[in-house]
């Protein structure tokens, strides 16, 4: 049963984002968002990235959906949402979220399956692409273990061998000229840092992206705990995450010219 929608931010009142340093201290709680599941995005990140690099009509694909938020922002902006997931229990959960009325709306379809072989979906079919996956053996997703789960991955190679994988497939699903963005943070190992999202950022250059932007996002939820447990081991808090932006080239574009935006040769 779907439920009206009494509390969304109306247009003029959403705050786009002009810089490349973001910072939503306070999580949207609109339309259906919540934070209980634990590692989605806040929805002023997809909503920002939506209203930035699409328009109404356009198909927006998250293929690692988790809780949906970038589904309840497409579906709310009139475009037609595209979802996937690894975990059958997280895609009813996005189903769930997406359930609540809105004039001139599409509703999102939202489907069990790997975001590293998506084979329903036709090549450069969609107009942008938004994501937030899991990270390096920090955060398990889903209540039950399902082979192939990126969040059960602790090698570094073989977690950026996998979105590889990822990017690949959102380089051929991909519009040519169309974006594709990708929210992910960096970790410690022995008290030192390792710099995961650069090692996923080349992943995604190396297939044929080339990078149009590289946000900072801030974090807010580090806890008085883990201040105090960084001080007693002599380390820094992450306290930012990449939200990077890439773009496909179109059709006819001169790659050459922005080779100092690739870094890394296909």
């Amino acid at each position: 049963m779907k439920n009206s929608v009494t509390d969304d931010i109306p247009s003029d009142k959403f705050e786009i984002q002009t810089t490349t340093v973001w910072s939503f201290p306070n999580r949207g709680k609109w339309l259906t968002h919540n934070a209980k599941y634990r590692g989605n995005w806040a929805p002023q990140i997809p909503g920002n990235l939506i209203r930035l690099y699409s328009k109404e009509g356009d198909t927006v694909l998250d293929p690692m959906v988790g809780s949906g938020t970038t589904m309840i922002e497409a579906k709310s902006l009139s475009r037609r949402g595209i979802g996937f997931d690894i975990h059958s229990e997280v895609v009813n959960l996005a189903q769930e979220s997406c359930q609540f009325n809105c004039e001139k709306c599409y509703e999102p379809v939202i489907r069990q399956g790997d975001a590293r072989d998506i084979k329903s979906i036709e090549d450069e079919s969609i107009d942008l692409i938004a994501t937030h996956p899991p990270y390096l053996n920090i955060i398990k997703y889903g209540t039950n273990v399902v082979d192939g789960d990126l969040s059960a991955i602790s090698s570094l190679q073989k977690f950026c061998d996998e979105m590889e994988k990822i990017a690949r497939e959102c380089y051929r699903v991909l519009k040519p000229g169309k974006y594709c963005a990708i929210l992910i943070g960096d970790t410690r190992r022995r008290r030192h840092y390792v710099p995961l999202a650069f090692s996923v950022s080349q992943r995604f250059l190396k297939a044929g992206f080339i990078l149009k932007e590289d946000i900072i996002k801030v974090q807010h939820n580090c806890s008085t705990t883990r201040y105090w447990s960084a001080q007693e081991k002599d380390f820094l808090l992450i306290m930012h995450e990449h939200l990077f932006v890439f773009r496909k080239l179109d059709d006819g574009e001169n790659r050459t010219i922005f080779k100092d935006s690739i870094l890394s040769s296909r």
